[in-house]
């Protein structure tokens, strides 16, 4: 039926009135988070209070409070160190872990976990402590890294690699430790600290990833392809049309190939997918790591074949059903607002089970340790948790 004048009047108004509300409370909303996010970084007294859900702590900004880095207002890594000692440790399986030593021999113990599954360690890993202050030790976990056989998957479970950990604190005589992982590293962390809660004093955590079904649709089937449609075209076409529906086992299928023609080219598709996505500003250098056949090839197998059995954790909420476990160890972890590798809701999840745990959101960040925000978090809770004051 026509509107008669009146009527289409009193609509146009109406979407005029609607129109305005609609603006003054963007307008106001964003003024509200402008502020927040651009707090002189040389203001102490200016707290970041939180997100805009109100979750956790708006990290980043104007929360460090070293003389040197006020003008930047961010923290960065330390210096380069060498280690002091370096091994292989026997884990059975025909394994060999690599492991390495750095900073202070009489310092305070901290393990680096890193991720992948299958990432392996980097000499950068090393500078999140101060090396005066810390016992820093580094484990390239079964057939990641400098470990041997490169991508081999016998025994090579989660479960493996929490044994692991416990020999190689024994084999170091360390009674307890602090634990430091992101994105898988979280996880192995987590799992390692709910088995082993008597032997770990405190966990920094990025990224975090509780390894649930949901994350890794979320990543590597439908979600992070809405962001990233143009590298998930290459990703996903590497698979025929007819496989598309599962593309984590067809990658398995074809990293576990007798062809290395077929293991070597999946391998970078995979790769390169994921290194695509890790920061919120595209690292060319992290993405040609998927044109190293070696380290894509200990990436892209292990990952999946982690993947495709969820991690071997008994339920598929193992972590946070046992959360209680942990909840009187000191913890922090970071993640990146804008993390579509590990979505935020696993951060979310985590810090609604594990309160007393302090959560940071990078609100300008990915997934990334090498994100500037969560670099410098990750610098600053290792600071404090050496009891080194700012």
């Amino acid at each position: 039926m026509p509107l008669s004048g009146k009527q289409y009047s009193t609509l146009q108004l109406w979407k005029l009135l609607t129109r305005a509300a609609i603006l003054l409370l963007v307008s106001m909303n964003k003024d509200n988070v402008s502020s927040s996010l651009s707090m002189p970084a040389t203001n102490t007294n200016i707290k970041s209070s939180g997100t805009l859900i109100g979750t956790g702590i708006l990290g980043g900004v104007d929360r460090s409070s070293d003389d040197s880095t006020k003008a930047s207002g961010l923290r960065k890594l330390y210096p380069p160190i060498e280690p002091y000692n370096t091994g292989f440790l026997d884990v059975g399986s025909g394994h060999s872990v690599y492991y390495e030593e750095c900073g202070n021999k009489d310092g305070k113990p901290v393990v680096f976990i890193h991720g992948g599954p299958g990432g392996g360690c980097t000499t950068s890993n090393r500078c999140f402590f101060d090396p005066e202050l810390y016992r820093i030790i580094l484990i390239d976990q079964r057939g990641s890294g400098r470990s041997k056989p490169t991508a081999d998957l016998t025994d090579n479970t989660t479960w493996d690699l929490v044994k692991d950990l416990e020999l190689l604190r024994e084999t170091l005589g360390i009674e307890k430790w602090m634990l430091f992982g992101g994105s898988w590293g979280s996880t192995l962390s987590l799992v390692y600290a709910i088995e082993h809660p008597e032997r770990v004093t405190e966990l920094v955590l990025r990224g975090i990833f509780l390894m649930k079904h949901e994350e890794l649709q979320f990543f590597f089937q439908y979600g992070t392809s809405m962001l990233f449609p143009d590298a998930y075209l290459a990703y996903s076409q590497h698979i025929p049309e007819s496989e598309r529906g599962d593309l984590i086992g067809a990658y398995y299928k074809r990293l576990t190939s007798q062809d290395k023609a077929t293991r070597e080219a999946a391998a970078k598709y995979w790769t390169t997918w994921e290194m695509s996505t890790s920061f919120l500003k595209p690292n060319v250098e992290y993405i040609e790591k998927g044109d190293d056949p070696e380290f894509a090839a200990a990436f892209a197998r292990i990952e999946t074949h982690y993947f495709v059995n969820l991690g071997w954790l008994p339920t598929p909420d193992h972590i946070l059903e046992n959360i209680d476990k942990i909840r009187h160890i000191p913890t922090f972890f970071t993640h990146g607002r804008y993390d579509v590798v590990c979505p935020f809701k696993s951060a979310f999840d985590l810090s609604q089970a594990f309160p007393e745990a302090e959560f940071v959101v990078c609100g300008q960040s990915g997934h990334s340790a090498s994100e500037d925000e969560h670099t410098s978090e990750l610098v600053m809770a290792c600071d404090r948790f050496a009891g080194k004051k700012p």
